[in-house]
């Protein structure tokens, strides 16, 4: 299954989409943003948007997203496994999905500039969002 990349205006509009989401939040010190994203021992960080980053932004999101689902998928089924609940034909295709789902997320990592690394957002004082890779 082939599909069409997006109309190039498509992401004019989404870039525009953002702006104005942006143009709508409150303002609020830059110093106790940073402290709250960063923490108080970190240098302090700025998020950078522009239209030239919204797609690869965007898709870094989504990504994320889709790595911790995939991950949790992943521990689901090691545990069905452990526990004898999928028949060799089952565990065979299970694992073959989940090769094939993170070998698309590779995939996409690179086409958009991403490694997986990227992906494990830093939660400040709880730490990263994924596990460490082993």
């Amino acid at each position: 299954m082939t599909s069409n990349p997006p109309h190039p205006d498509r992401f004019d509009e989404v870039a525009e989409a953002a702006s104005r989401a942006f143009r709508l939040l409150p303002a609020t010190s830059h110093d106790a943003c940073d402290r709250l994203l960063s923490g108080p021992d970190s240098p302090p960080r700025r998020l950078a948007t522009g239209p030239d980053t919204v797609e690869r932004d965007l898709m870094k999101l989504v990504l994320t997203i889709v790595e911790l689902l995939r991950q949790l998928m992943e521990r689901q089924a090691l545990h069905r496994v452990e526990c004898g609940d999928l028949t060799d034909a089952q565990e065979e295709t299970l694992g073959a999905t989940l090769s094939a789902l993170h070998d698309r997320m590779t995939e996409l990592c690179n086409r958009y500039g991403l490694t997986m690394q990227d992906l494990n957002l830093d939660l400040g004082p709880l730490g990263t969002l994924l596990p460490p890779a082993d």
